[in-house]
């Protein structure tokens, strides 16, 4: 499948940039050491394969996730081999005395690159779930940060998102104050971020879900009225890796816009993806009509839809990438930019904040309000609006 067909581009979005960049790359990565956390995720795969052939003296990677683990093992095996360094993968969870364990017995990394998230505005709906997208997304970030700048690592990567600016959910504010957090880290160790578009078919998101079900035989069912700037997996391995190798301390990296780079609804691509599979789509009404018509259209080479507008909790109508507040560098690179961060550390916020969880925590108690009510604190533009209603309770 075309995948830069379906989101309306024919080019790779930073060709030039890597094509300029190449030989520096391949020279420094050739000559460091690297620790992936959350490496076997969509972005953490893309960006493990961008570092690995370019032949690490060492390249670790940790995930969770056991399955995806192998199955990027069996990955970089089968498209590029093998590399003279020492690459080996490790399924931990980064908030676990294992890993701390681990990261004691070695440590030895020029580079971290944490790519470990929480990322779907689903995650919000429910006060515990909620709690460990905090954890995940703020408090293991501030940990591995802290262990790191603690052995002397020479660069800290962490991924954030395009949700970060102007936030109006908890996924993407939560990844707002990770960028609070990292800032504090900044004065003992050098950091690097870089905010995302959606990285199209990736593990989860709702165009991966499109893959499903066609396999599964289901309906198509998208908003009409979201629309979301889109990269490739590829694309995400390499704004990291640039990131990380090139980001100078507190840089956050996020993609030009220009016309190569613009916004599509999930239904325009729906439509497109269904056409490229040889099918016709099939407009129904409600989610009973898609669900009946499944044994009889596909035969006749069409496939119910379902497009509808939005009304969950969390969703944008758009994505930016920085706000009117931020300083840019839009001339170092061709099709990358740059929000230049001085050094602004708003120390009491974040001492409240983490003895507010931690007594949460301690109470084993705590209610979504009263987390959104700290979230509001920590970002008075917050523009969270709660719905009452979210993707669970949509097919």
């Amino acid at each position: 499948m075309n995948i830069l067909k379906l989101i309306g581009r024919s080019q790779e979005l930073f060709e030039q940039d890597i094509n300029t960049y190449e030989s520096r790359l391949t020279e420094i990565v050739s000559q460091s050491r690297f620790l992936v956390i959350g490496g076997a995720g969509s972005i953490g795969q893309a960006t493990v394969k961008e570092i690995f052939k370019r032949n690490p003296i060492k390249l670790h990677v940790v995930d969770i996730s056991e399955n995806n683990m192998v199955e990027l093992v069996r990955d970089i095996r089968s498209s590029f081999g093998y590399i003279d360094g020492d690459f080996q993968t490790f399924a931990l969870d980064i908030g676990s005395i294992e890993y701390d364990a681990f990261w004691e017995a070695d440590g030895a990394y020029d580079y971290v690159l944490n790519l470990s998230a929480l990322k779907h505005v689903r995650s919000e709906k429910d006060p515990y779930t909620l709690m460990r997208m905090i954890d995940v997304n703020i408090f293991n970030t501030d940990k591995t940060l802290a262990q790191a700048a603690g052995k002397g690592v020479k660069k800290y990567f962490c991924v954030s998102t395009d949700k970060a600016a102007n936030p109006v959910n908890m996924m993407g504010a939560s990844k707002r104050i990770m960028e609070m957090f990292l800032m504090r880290r900044s004065e003992d160790i050098v950091i690097s971020t870089a905010r995302f578009a959606n990285v199209a078919f990736s593990d989860g998101s709702l165009l991966h879900g499109f893959n499903k079900r066609i396999e599964k035989r289901q309906p198509i069912v998208a908003p009409n009225d979201i629309k979301r700037y889109f990269v490739i997996p590829k694309e995400s391995g390499e704004l990291c890796l640039m990131s990380c190798i090139f980001g100078e301390n507190r840089d956050i990296f996020f993609p030009k816009l220009n016309e190569g780079l613009h916004l599509v609804t999930f239904a325009d691509i729906a439509i497109q993806y269904l056409q490229e599979k040889g099918y016709e789509p099939h407009y129904c009404s409600n989610e009973d009509e898609a669900r009946s018509l499944m044994d009889t259209l596909p035969q006749l080479g069409k496939w119910p839809c379902l497009f509808t507008v939005s009304d969950t909790t969390g969703e944008k109508d758009f994505e930016e990438f920085f706000t009117d507040k931020e300083t840019l560098d839009m001339e170092r690179f061709e099709n990358l930019g740059i929000i230049k961060n001085e050094l602004n550390v708003e120390a009491i916020k974040l001492k409240d904040f983490e003895e507010a969880i931690s007594k949460m925590k301690g109470n084993r108690k705590w209610t979504k309000q009263e987390i959104v009510d700290l979230f509001f604190y920590m970002l008075p533009d917050f523009g969270h609006k709660e719905t009452g209603r979210y993707l669970d309770a949509k097919m």
